[in-house]
């Protein structure tokens, strides 16, 4: 499956060139990982966040959630954001700026 790179260089330019990101194919498209948890990734059009959790009713009540179900399982602490939510620069910012304090919070793999 192919993915947005118009949406994953909006993602990398927010990131900035910070050393404790790195970026890897995943899940058909891309991940960008903080010391190795994901924070965030491009799907198709979609960006997959990992909110915790704790965080994911709150997240899925936000306009262009829906649960990350990508083999019949629903993985709950992440979720995908419709690419048409993420239009404005800092809806997709907080997106990311969530995703990475998530990330921040684990023990790097």
């Amino acid at each position: 499956m192919a993915y947005d790179e118009g949406l994953a260089e909006r993602v990398r330019q927010r990131l900035g060139a910070d050393p404790d990101i790195t970026e890897k194919r995943m899940f058909g498209g891309i991940a960008f990982l903080h010391r190795g948890n994901m924070v965030v990734g491009v799907s198709g059009d979609d960006l997959m966040v990992r909110v915790g959790a704790d965080n994911t009713d709150a997240a899925l009540a936000r306009p262009g959630t829906r649960v990350f179900d990508m083999t019949g399982r629903p993985m709950r602490g992440w979720i995908l954001v419709a690419g048409t939510a993420l239009t404005e620069d800092d809806v997709l910012g907080g997106w990311i700026d969530e995703g990475r304090a998530f990330a921040e919070s684990l023990p790097p793999k």
